[in-house]
């Protein structure tokens, strides 16, 4: 029998993938591994490109790579631990999960967390001291999400715990591989992304509703139903784009950067589809979850691609 790599689909044995291999892939969720591989690929090349740095990297894409490839794994291992530590909660909302269904057991996923944090770690200080530091950083927040004080359970902490490592930190990291993690633009950007994703991870908790209440983890969506919840988000994501020329104005950011205003209206797409909570039946979450994956990626790549145009006024630099 064939066997589509889908979250959703029957485990069975393939030609090339046993059910255990797929296992395995499953625990470290691959569709949301691309998000940070590449964000960070393009924050990293952008940083590459505002502190001109090609004659001191002359294999930046190497270097590039590498690093991103480090916060993939740290993702990853994120991913297992989360779900080795929701075992419970995944019976109920998400039976078709590698640990429900019995293919791996949940004190073998945190082994193989444990291993991913430890390679990210040694390979993260050997790209630089401050790209180790937030790597380290981010892999606290991680770790205390899903194990004690295990942050996930608390009210409105559980969001800000989410997005401080995925969107400030991850964007000061990938930052700080060719340039100052401390520059004013990492770190507006940062806090654009952190805001942006306080607010949409509301959208991984509608499938988790009633399996997070009976686990004893409060949510919004748990607390104040769906449609408070999206109210409550949608300042957080449509805020940081909107004031996108008051930024300007105050020359906090430069002009070039107006253009990432047009997020707004992808943040306000998310917030319908929140709404409408229609869950997708090959991915494990709903609409809004992947739309919102797919506005950040699109951020980055417009925030790469203004510094770009707006820095060096051309692409002759990679002559």
């Amino acid at each position: 029998m064939s066997m589509k790599l889908t979250m959703k689909e029957p485990y069975s044995k393939s030609k090339f993938l046993s059910i255990r291999f797929r296992g395995y892939i499953d625990l470290l969720r691959p569709f949301t591994l691309a998000a940070p591989f590449f964000v960070s690929m393009f924050i990293m090349f952008a940083s590459l490109v505002y502190n001109d740095r090609f004659a001191d990297f002359p294999d930046w894409w190497i270097t590039i790579g590498q690093a991103s490839l480090t916060l993939t794994f740290l993702n990853a291992a994120s991913n297992a631990l989360n779900q080795a530590t929701d075992a419970e909660a995944d019976k109920i909302s998400k039976p078709y999960r590698p640990i429900p269904r019995g293919v791996v057991e949940p004190a073998e996923a945190q082994s193989i967390a444990y291993i991913l944090y430890l390679f990210a770690l040694l390979r993260a200080v050997t790209i630089n001291v401050w790209f180790g530091v937030f790597v380290f950083l981010i892999m606290i927040f991680t770790v205390t999400y899903s194990l004690p004080p295990r942050m996930k359970r608390f009210l409105f902490i559980n969001q800000l715990w989410i997005a401080i490592p995925r969107g400030l930190l991850g964007i000061l990291a990938s930052w700080s591989v060719f340039g100052d993690p401390f520059q004013r633009e990492p770190i507006v950007i940062g806090t654009m992304a952190f805001l942006f994703f306080a607010g949409a991870m509301t959208t991984k908790d509608i499938v988790d509703r009633e399996a997070d209440k009976r686990t004893g983890v409060r949510t919004l969506v748990n607390t104040f139903g769906t449609k408070k919840s999206a109210l409550i988000s949608l300042p957080f994501m449509f805020l940081p784009f909107a004031l996108v020329p008051l930024l300007i104005g105050y020359h906090i950011l430069s002009y070039y950067f107006l253009p990432l205003t047009i997020f707004t209206i992808l943040s306000i797409t998310v917030f319908f589809l929140l709404l409408k909570e229609s869950e997708s039946k090959t991915l494990e979450n709903v609409y809004a979850w992947s739309f919102m994956y797919l506005e950040y990626l699109l951020f980055a790549m417009g925030f790469t691609l203004l510094i770009i145009f707006g820095e060096m006024g051309s692409l002759t630099f990679l002559a």
